[in-house]
């Protein structure tokens, strides 16, 4: 079987590199995206596709590669919002979706609540010209505070329990309630969840009705100083949303590793660009908003699973087995 995967990036080619040994697979490498031009030029009918999540895969998208004969798509990551599946149900365009251990995401997430509470950000700054005053600088404990969690699938869970041994009282809300969560975290519903929290850490994949689901008539119902930590998508917050808050103080603290129209930022170098994302650039310069590059899923075990997730998830689609990360 032929499989293109596209949006490879170089810690990504080992991982290649071990699948290809698998009998009937021929992979090809490619680093840039795959656009509609690439599909009709050089796609080989009877292949799979996988790709990234930094392009949209809409309805001409899809169209062309099931008129070209491909036989699926995967996507290296866990969020797909990036591609019309309800368009691809209604054509029966299989696609499939990784997974990974959720420790990496959850790790990272207890580490931008603690960056956020002790305010490291400016701490840092300070100590690289040798200012090692405390004016400013004084923290808060999580023992002390309420944290909700939105969201208990895997990740969310995880998070759960790896803030369970800080001492600090948990709130969770999902439509779906984990019973392994009940135990550690009370379940209750949005709007308590918005009044009754210290720290707010979103883990719900990006859908229509979870788009901007922090807005300014959300924020309204938070504490005045609530730390809102986003480590899944960036459009579940509304960025002049998150501007106003800060602007106004009643947010106290963000913990961003991803942001709205973050699509053709993250993961490149562009040290030499005008930087033209006015939001973000306003945003990320606030002494209290912590932002990163999109990297809490980023470990070495993480990388190695969403390719072999990948490739193995076309295969098993391809031949009609069961594919464990498959969508539609």
């Amino acid at each position: 079987m032929k499989i293109y995967a596209f949006e490879v990036r170089e810690d990504e080619k080992e991982s290649f590199r071990e699948l290809s040994v698998l009998p009937g697979i021929d992979l090809e490498l490619r680093e840039e995206g795959l656009t509609a031009d690439g599909i009709s030029s050089f796609l080989e009918s009877g292949a799979g596709v996988s790709v990234l999540g930094m392009y949209r895969y809409g309805k001409p998208e899809l169209d062309l590669l099931k008129a070209q004969g491909i036989v699926g798509m995967s996507t290296r990551t866990i969020g797909y919002n990036h591609i019309d599946i309800h368009y691809a149900k209604q054509i029966e365009f299989p696609v499939c979706n990784a997974r990974y251990d959720p420790h990496g995401v959850a790790d990272y997430t207890i580490m931008m609540i603690l960056l956020c509470l002790r305010n490291y950000k400016q701490a840092l700054w300070r100590t690289q010209v040798n200012d090692f005053s405390l004016t400013g600088l004084i923290g808060r404990e999580l023992k002390d505070l309420t944290v909700g969690v939105i969201g208990t699938g895997q990740i969310g869970s995880t998070v759960i329990k790896e803030l369970s041994g800080f001492g600090c009282r948990i709130l969770a809300c999902d439509g779906r309630e984990n019973p392994s969560v009940k135990a550690l975290a009370e379940y209750v519903d949005l709007d308590r969840l918005y009044r009754e929290s210290d720290i707010i850490t979103l883990h719900v994949p990006l859908l229509p009705d979870t788009r901007h689901m922090i807005n300014a008539e959300t924020l309204a119902k938070t504490k005045k100083g609530v730390i809102l930590i986003n480590c899944a998508r960036g459009a579940l917050t509304d960025i002049k949303c998150l501007i106003d808050g800060i602007e106004s103080e009643h947010i106290g603290a963000l913990g961003l590793d991803c942001i709205e129209y973050e699509e053709d930022i993250v993961h490149r170098d562009l040290r030499t660009h005008i930087f033209s994302n006015r939001d973000m650039a306003y945003l990320r310069q606030f002494k209290n908003v912590i932002h990163t590059q999109h990297m809490a899923f980023y470990t070495d075990s993480a990388v190695r699973s969403m390719v072999h997730c990948g490739v193995r998830g076309l295969i098993e689609m391809a031949e009609g087995r069961e594919c464990p990360t498959r969508i539609c």
